[in-house]
Protein backbone atom coordinates (compact mmCIF):
# COMPACT_ATOMS: atom_id res chain seq x y z
CA UNK A 1 0.00 0.00 0.00
CA UNK A 2 1.75 3.38 -1.24
CA UNK A 3 2.13 5.88 1.74
CA UNK A 4 0.71 8.65 1.95
CA UNK A 5 1.84 10.58 4.85
CA UNK A 6 0.86 11.24 8.12
CA UNK A 7 -0.26 14.51 8.95
CA UNK A 8 -3.23 15.48 11.16
CA UNK A 9 -2.14 18.98 12.22
CA UNK A 10 -1.94 19.97 8.06
CA UNK A 11 1.98 20.50 8.60
CA UNK A 12 1.90 19.82 4.97
CA UNK A 13 0.87 23.55 4.69
CA UNK A 14 3.29 24.99 6.69
CA UNK A 15 5.84 23.85 3.44
CA UNK A 16 6.59 25.69 0.60
CA UNK A 17 5.88 23.66 -2.78
CA UNK A 18 9.72 23.02 -3.26
CA UNK A 19 9.76 21.13 0.04
CA UNK A 20 7.04 18.82 -0.54
CA UNK A 21 8.19 18.38 -4.31
CA UNK A 22 11.44 16.97 -3.14
CA UNK A 23 9.80 15.17 -0.30
CA UNK A 24 7.37 13.29 -2.36
CA UNK A 25 10.35 12.99 -5.28
CA UNK A 26 12.36 10.90 -2.35
CA UNK A 27 9.29 9.08 -1.57
CA UNK A 28 8.79 7.80 -5.07
CA UNK A 29 12.83 6.81 -5.12
CA UNK A 30 12.88 4.95 -2.24
CA UNK A 31 9.26 2.71 -2.45
CA UNK A 32 10.20 2.01 -5.97
CA UNK A 33 13.87 1.57 -6.30
CA UNK A 34 15.01 0.32 -1.94
CA UNK A 35 11.95 -0.29 -0.39
CA UNK A 36 11.90 -4.03 -1.85
CA UNK A 37 15.60 -4.68 -0.71
CA UNK A 38 15.42 -3.45 2.56
CA UNK A 39 13.69 -6.83 4.09
CA UNK A 40 15.85 -9.21 2.37
CA UNK A 41 19.01 -7.48 3.61
CA UNK A 42 18.23 -6.81 7.19
CA UNK A 43 17.72 -10.19 7.72
CA UNK A 44 20.04 -11.85 5.67
CA UNK A 45 23.00 -9.04 7.79
CA UNK A 46 24.14 -7.74 3.88
CA UNK A 47 24.27 -4.54 3.92
CA UNK A 48 22.73 -2.33 0.67
CA UNK A 49 24.85 -1.75 -2.13
CA UNK A 50 25.37 1.75 -0.87
CA UNK A 51 28.27 1.74 -4.06
CA UNK A 52 25.22 0.88 -6.37
CA UNK A 53 22.54 3.17 -4.36
CA UNK A 54 24.61 5.97 -4.04
CA UNK A 55 24.96 7.30 -7.09
CA UNK A 56 21.23 7.23 -7.67
CA UNK A 57 20.84 9.35 -4.52
CA UNK A 58 23.28 11.82 -5.74
CA UNK A 59 21.80 12.24 -8.87
CA UNK A 60 18.76 13.23 -6.90
CA UNK A 61 20.02 15.95 -4.15
CA UNK A 62 19.64 13.91 -1.64
CA UNK A 63 23.36 13.32 0.45
CA UNK A 64 24.82 16.90 1.47
CA UNK A 65 21.48 18.36 0.30
CA UNK A 66 22.28 21.24 2.20
CA UNK A 67 25.80 21.82 0.95
CA UNK A 68 26.24 25.35 -1.09
CA UNK A 69 25.70 24.29 -4.75
CA UNK A 70 28.99 25.66 -5.84
CA UNK A 71 30.36 22.56 -4.29
CA UNK A 72 27.78 20.03 -6.31
CA UNK A 73 25.21 19.52 -3.68
CA UNK A 74 21.48 20.64 -3.77
CA UNK A 75 22.14 23.71 -1.55
CA UNK A 76 18.71 23.04 0.23
CA UNK A 77 17.23 24.55 3.35
CA UNK A 78 17.12 22.06 6.39
CA UNK A 79 13.51 21.62 6.08
CA UNK A 80 14.16 20.22 3.41
CA UNK A 81 16.66 17.92 4.55
CA UNK A 82 14.77 16.75 7.30
CA UNK A 83 11.68 15.80 5.22
CA UNK A 84 14.43 13.98 2.89
CA UNK A 85 15.58 11.99 6.32
CA UNK A 86 12.00 11.71 7.30
CA UNK A 87 11.44 9.57 4.02
CA UNK A 88 14.74 7.50 4.45
CA UNK A 89 13.87 6.48 8.40
CA UNK A 90 10.59 5.14 7.19
CA UNK A 91 11.86 2.93 4.74
CA UNK A 92 15.03 2.23 7.02
CA UNK A 93 17.05 3.35 9.65
CA UNK A 94 20.33 2.56 7.82
CA UNK A 95 19.38 4.72 4.66
CA UNK A 96 18.76 7.56 7.01
CA UNK A 97 22.06 6.61 8.80
CA UNK A 98 24.24 6.88 5.20
CA UNK A 99 23.02 9.97 4.28
CA UNK A 100 23.01 12.03 7.72
CA UNK A 101 27.28 10.55 7.45
CA UNK A 102 27.24 11.84 4.27
CA UNK A 103 26.05 14.78 4.96
CA UNK A 104 26.66 15.83 8.30
CA UNK A 105 29.23 14.02 9.59
CA UNK A 106 31.80 14.01 6.19
CA UNK A 107 30.60 16.47 3.86
CA UNK A 108 29.56 19.14 7.00
CA UNK A 109 33.39 18.87 8.35
CA UNK A 110 35.24 19.48 5.05
CA UNK A 111 32.91 22.11 4.30
CA UNK A 112 33.04 24.25 7.94
CA UNK A 113 36.77 22.96 8.60
CA UNK A 114 38.33 22.05 5.53
CA UNK A 115 40.69 23.72 3.18
CA UNK A 116 39.30 24.96 -0.23
CA UNK A 117 41.39 22.47 -1.99
CA UNK A 118 39.72 20.06 0.12
CA UNK A 119 36.45 21.40 -0.17
CA UNK A 120 36.94 21.04 -3.85
CA UNK A 121 38.54 17.83 -4.34
CA UNK A 122 36.06 15.33 -1.96
CA UNK A 123 33.00 17.45 -1.79
CA UNK A 124 31.40 17.37 -5.47
CA UNK A 125 32.20 13.63 -5.47
CA UNK A 126 30.55 12.28 -2.70
CA UNK A 127 27.48 14.99 -3.13
CA UNK A 128 27.16 12.60 -6.22
CA UNK A 129 27.64 9.34 -4.64
CA UNK A 130 30.84 8.57 -6.34
CA UNK A 131 33.08 8.42 -2.94
CA UNK A 132 31.82 6.88 0.34
CA UNK A 133 32.90 8.74 3.37
CA UNK A 134 32.54 7.44 7.51
CA UNK A 135 33.28 9.40 10.45
CA UNK A 136 35.50 8.12 12.69
CA UNK A 137 34.81 9.41 16.74
CA UNK A 138 33.50 6.49 18.85
CA UNK A 139 35.77 4.04 20.05
CA UNK A 140 35.53 0.67 21.70
CA UNK A 141 36.02 2.59 25.25
CA UNK A 142 34.90 5.98 24.56
CA UNK A 143 31.86 7.32 23.17
CA UNK A 144 29.89 10.67 24.56
CA UNK A 145 33.33 11.22 26.65
CA UNK A 146 34.80 12.64 23.47
CA UNK A 147 37.53 14.33 25.56
CA UNK A 148 39.19 11.44 26.71
CA UNK A 149 39.50 9.84 23.41
CA UNK A 150 42.35 7.62 23.37
CA UNK A 151 43.18 7.95 19.07
CA UNK A 152 45.92 10.13 18.89
CA UNK A 153 48.11 12.23 16.39
CA UNK A 154 51.71 12.86 16.00
CA UNK A 155 53.65 15.61 14.02
CA UNK A 156 56.52 13.56 12.04
CA UNK A 157 57.94 15.83 10.25
CA UNK A 158 55.53 16.47 7.05
CA UNK A 159 53.25 13.94 7.92
CA UNK A 160 50.80 13.13 10.82
CA UNK A 161 51.14 9.41 12.10
CA UNK A 162 47.89 8.33 13.94
CA UNK A 163 47.33 5.45 16.17
CA UNK A 164 44.05 4.25 17.82
CA UNK A 165 40.57 2.20 16.98
CA UNK A 166 37.21 3.45 16.36
CA UNK A 167 34.49 1.69 16.92
CA UNK A 168 30.58 1.51 15.76
CA UNK A 169 31.11 3.73 12.39
CA UNK A 170 29.11 3.63 9.85
CA UNK A 171 30.04 2.52 6.18
CA UNK A 172 33.33 1.64 7.92
CA UNK A 173 34.05 -1.02 5.70
CA UNK A 174 33.16 0.63 2.28
CA UNK A 175 34.43 3.92 2.96
CA UNK A 176 36.68 5.96 0.87
CA UNK A 177 37.44 8.02 2.80
CA UNK A 178 37.49 8.76 6.55
CA UNK A 179 36.83 11.73 8.94
CA UNK A 180 38.46 10.82 11.31
CA UNK A 181 39.34 12.58 15.49
CA UNK A 182 42.19 12.29 16.96
CA UNK A 183 44.04 13.71 20.09
CA UNK A 184 47.43 15.47 18.70
CA UNK A 185 49.50 18.05 21.58
CA UNK A 186 47.12 20.82 20.49
CA UNK A 187 43.67 19.58 21.48
CA UNK A 188 41.27 17.61 19.16
CA UNK A 189 41.62 17.54 15.25
CA UNK A 190 40.06 16.06 12.27
CA UNK A 191 41.94 14.10 9.64
CA UNK A 192 40.99 12.95 6.12
CA UNK A 193 42.47 9.46 5.76
CA UNK A 194 41.63 8.18 2.51
CA UNK A 195 41.14 4.28 1.44
CA UNK A 196 44.28 1.90 1.10
CA UNK A 197 46.54 4.27 3.38
CA UNK A 198 49.30 2.28 4.78
CA UNK A 199 48.42 1.40 8.80
CA UNK A 200 45.09 2.14 8.13
CA UNK A 201 42.15 -1.10 8.27
CA UNK A 202 38.60 -0.94 7.82
CA UNK A 203 36.65 -4.43 9.06
CA UNK A 204 32.97 -5.01 8.81
CA UNK A 205 31.08 -5.93 11.61
CA UNK A 206 28.39 -8.32 12.03
CA UNK A 207 26.42 -10.38 14.58
CA UNK A 208 24.24 -7.08 15.07
CA UNK A 209 20.87 -7.25 16.40
CA UNK A 210 20.25 -3.66 14.63
CA UNK A 211 20.83 -1.97 11.92
CA UNK A 212 21.88 -4.81 9.74
CA UNK A 213 21.08 -3.35 6.51
CA UNK A 214 23.74 -0.91 6.73
CA UNK A 215 27.70 -1.48 6.99
CA UNK A 216 28.79 -0.60 10.23
CA UNK A 217 32.19 -1.87 11.42
CA UNK A 218 35.94 -0.74 13.01
CA UNK A 219 38.62 1.52 11.75
CA UNK A 220 42.13 0.64 12.74
CA UNK A 221 44.92 2.84 12.58
CA UNK A 222 48.78 1.15 13.19
CA UNK A 223 51.77 4.18 12.42
CA UNK A 224 49.22 5.40 10.21
CA UNK A 225 51.08 8.43 8.56
CA UNK A 226 48.95 10.65 6.35
CA UNK A 227 50.59 14.11 4.44
CA UNK A 228 50.20 17.65 6.38
CA UNK A 229 47.58 18.52 4.04
CA UNK A 230 44.74 15.92 5.12
CA UNK A 231 44.44 18.08 8.41
CA UNK A 232 41.33 19.19 8.52
CA UNK A 233 42.83 22.84 8.90
CA UNK A 234 40.06 24.92 11.07
CA UNK A 235 39.24 22.21 13.31
CA UNK A 236 39.08 23.86 17.09
CA UNK A 237 38.84 21.01 19.56
CA UNK A 238 36.11 19.02 20.66
CA UNK A 239 34.13 21.79 19.62
CA UNK A 240 34.33 20.78 16.10
CA UNK A 241 33.08 17.40 16.76
CA UNK A 242 30.23 18.66 18.66
CA UNK A 243 29.03 21.28 15.74
CA UNK A 244 29.05 18.30 13.23
CA UNK A 245 26.89 15.82 15.65
CA UNK A 246 24.54 18.50 15.47
CA UNK A 247 24.21 18.14 12.24
CA UNK A 248 23.56 14.49 12.44
CA UNK A 249 21.04 15.29 15.48
CA UNK A 250 19.06 17.06 13.06
CA UNK A 251 18.73 14.36 10.94
CA UNK A 252 18.13 11.84 13.38
CA UNK A 253 15.00 13.92 14.84
CA UNK A 254 13.55 13.95 11.49
CA UNK A 255 14.09 10.97 10.06
CA UNK A 256 12.96 8.82 13.90
CA UNK A 257 9.61 10.10 12.51
CA UNK A 258 9.86 8.78 9.75
CA UNK A 259 10.26 5.69 11.27
CA UNK A 260 7.02 6.15 13.49
CA UNK A 261 4.90 7.26 10.71
CA UNK A 262 5.63 3.56 8.89
CA UNK A 263 4.53 1.96 12.27
CA UNK A 264 1.46 3.83 13.21
CA UNK A 265 0.68 3.48 9.48
CA UNK A 266 1.21 -0.43 9.56
CA UNK A 267 -1.09 -1.04 12.51
CA UNK A 268 -3.56 0.99 12.04
CA UNK A 269 -4.19 -0.50 8.54
CA UNK A 270 -3.43 -3.87 10.00
CA UNK A 271 -6.17 -3.10 13.18
CA UNK A 272 -8.60 -2.18 10.61
CA UNK A 273 -8.30 -4.93 8.95
CA UNK A 274 -7.68 -7.64 11.21
CA UNK A 275 -11.00 -9.54 12.69
CA UNK A 276 -10.93 -10.55 16.45
CA UNK A 277 -14.26 -12.36 17.80
CA UNK A 278 -16.17 -10.33 14.79
CA UNK A 279 -15.07 -7.31 14.54
CA UNK A 280 -11.86 -5.45 13.08
CA UNK A 281 -9.42 -5.07 15.94
CA UNK A 282 -9.53 -1.29 15.15
CA UNK A 283 -12.84 -1.18 16.80
CA UNK A 284 -11.92 -2.19 20.46
CA UNK A 285 -11.15 0.50 22.77
CA UNK A 286 -7.88 -0.74 24.16
CA UNK A 287 -6.63 -0.87 20.41
CA UNK A 288 -7.80 2.97 19.70
CA UNK A 289 -6.45 4.52 22.70
CA UNK A 290 -2.99 3.07 21.23
CA UNK A 291 -3.70 4.55 17.80
CA UNK A 292 -4.44 7.38 19.02
CA UNK A 293 -1.32 7.44 21.54
CA UNK A 294 0.98 6.84 18.83
CA UNK A 295 -0.70 9.81 16.45
CA UNK A 296 -0.68 12.49 19.46
CA UNK A 297 3.06 11.90 19.70
CA UNK A 298 3.70 11.78 16.18
CA UNK A 299 2.13 15.00 15.88
CA UNK A 300 4.37 16.46 18.47
CA UNK A 301 7.20 14.94 17.02
CA UNK A 302 6.67 16.60 13.79
CA UNK A 303 5.58 19.86 15.35
CA UNK A 304 9.21 19.96 17.10
CA UNK A 305 11.50 18.79 13.66
CA UNK A 306 9.56 21.20 11.91
CA UNK A 307 10.24 24.50 13.90
CA UNK A 308 13.58 23.06 15.06
CA UNK A 309 14.25 22.77 11.00
CA UNK A 310 13.28 26.62 10.34
CA UNK A 311 15.26 27.60 13.34
CA UNK A 312 18.28 26.09 11.56
CA UNK A 313 17.56 28.19 8.15
CA UNK A 314 17.59 31.10 10.27
CA UNK A 315 21.21 30.39 12.03
CA UNK A 316 19.01 30.20 15.68
CA UNK A 317 19.03 26.86 16.86
CA UNK A 318 20.94 26.23 19.82
CA UNK A 319 22.76 22.75 20.68
CA UNK A 320 20.13 22.16 23.61
CA UNK A 321 17.01 22.59 21.26
CA UNK A 322 18.81 19.88 18.59
CA UNK A 323 19.25 17.43 22.09
CA UNK A 324 15.62 17.77 22.84
CA UNK A 325 14.42 16.84 19.35
CA UNK A 326 17.06 14.22 19.30
CA UNK A 327 15.81 12.70 22.76
CA UNK A 328 11.93 13.32 22.42
CA UNK A 329 11.14 11.85 18.58
CA UNK A 330 13.68 9.10 19.04
CA UNK A 331 11.56 8.22 22.20
CA UNK A 332 8.61 8.81 19.97
CA UNK A 333 9.72 6.44 17.30
CA UNK A 334 10.99 3.76 20.13
CA UNK A 335 7.04 3.94 21.56
CA UNK A 336 5.52 3.96 18.18
CA UNK A 337 7.95 0.75 16.84
CA UNK A 338 7.11 -1.05 20.26
CA UNK A 339 3.47 0.01 20.03
CA UNK A 340 2.54 -1.29 16.56
CA UNK A 341 4.94 -4.86 17.10
CA UNK A 342 2.02 -5.44 19.98
CA UNK A 343 -1.05 -4.22 18.03
CA UNK A 344 0.18 -7.04 15.35
CA UNK A 345 0.12 -9.91 17.66
CA UNK A 346 2.19 -12.84 16.77
CA UNK A 347 2.58 -11.21 12.96
CA UNK A 348 4.37 -8.64 14.67
CA UNK A 349 7.62 -10.51 14.85
CA UNK A 350 7.16 -11.75 11.41
CA UNK A 351 10.36 -9.28 9.31
CA UNK A 352 7.18 -9.23 6.67
CA UNK A 353 5.88 -6.00 8.69
CA UNK A 354 8.30 -3.35 9.41
CA UNK A 355 7.66 -2.66 12.99
CA UNK A 356 9.91 -5.32 14.76
CA UNK A 357 12.58 -4.14 12.05
CA UNK A 358 12.08 -0.45 13.37
CA UNK A 359 12.20 -1.77 17.13
CA UNK A 360 15.55 -3.03 16.45
CA UNK A 361 16.64 -0.30 14.59
CA UNK A 362 15.49 2.39 16.92
CA UNK A 363 17.66 0.77 19.90
CA UNK A 364 20.42 2.20 17.79
CA UNK A 365 19.47 5.66 17.06
CA UNK A 366 18.40 6.02 20.72
CA UNK A 367 22.15 5.11 21.47
CA UNK A 368 24.37 6.59 18.99
CA UNK A 369 24.69 10.68 18.48
CA UNK A 370 24.67 11.08 21.93
CA UNK A 371 22.81 8.99 24.57
CA UNK A 372 19.16 9.22 25.94
CA UNK A 373 20.74 10.09 29.18
CA UNK A 374 23.51 12.57 27.86
CA UNK A 375 20.98 14.78 26.08
CA UNK A 376 18.58 14.44 29.07
CA UNK A 377 21.64 16.02 30.87
CA UNK A 378 22.67 18.63 28.05
CA UNK A 379 19.04 19.82 28.98
CA UNK A 380 19.49 19.43 32.33
CA UNK A 381 22.36 22.26 32.27
CA UNK A 382 20.63 24.34 30.28
CA UNK A 383 16.91 24.86 32.58
CA UNK A 384 19.38 24.70 36.06
CA UNK A 385 22.55 26.62 34.93
CA UNK A 386 24.06 23.33 36.93
CA UNK A 387 26.53 21.04 34.65
CA UNK A 388 25.70 17.20 35.83
CA UNK A 389 27.79 15.26 33.49
CA UNK A 390 30.19 14.33 36.36
CA UNK A 391 30.49 13.98 39.68
CA UNK A 392 32.91 15.67 42.18
CA UNK A 393 34.00 14.00 45.78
Amino acid sequence: MKFEGVDYYNVDELLSDEEKMTRNMVRDFLEKEIEPLVVSAFHQEEPLNMRELAPKMGELGIIGAVIPKEYGAAGANYVTFGLICQELERVDSSLRSFVGVESGLVMYPIWSFGSEEQKNKWLPLISKGKVIGCFGLTEPNRGSDVASMETVAKKDGDKWVINGTKQWISEASVADIAVVWARTDDGVRGFLVERGTEGFSQTFQNHKGSMRAGDVGELGFSDCAIPAENVLPKTDGARSTFMCLNQARYAIACGAIGAAMDCYETALNYAKEREQFGSPSASYQLVQDKLVTMLIEITKGQLLAYRLGRLMDEGKARHQQISMAKKNNVSVARMCARTARELLGANGVSLDYSPMRHMANIESVYTYQGTDHIHTLILGSDITGIPAFTRTQ
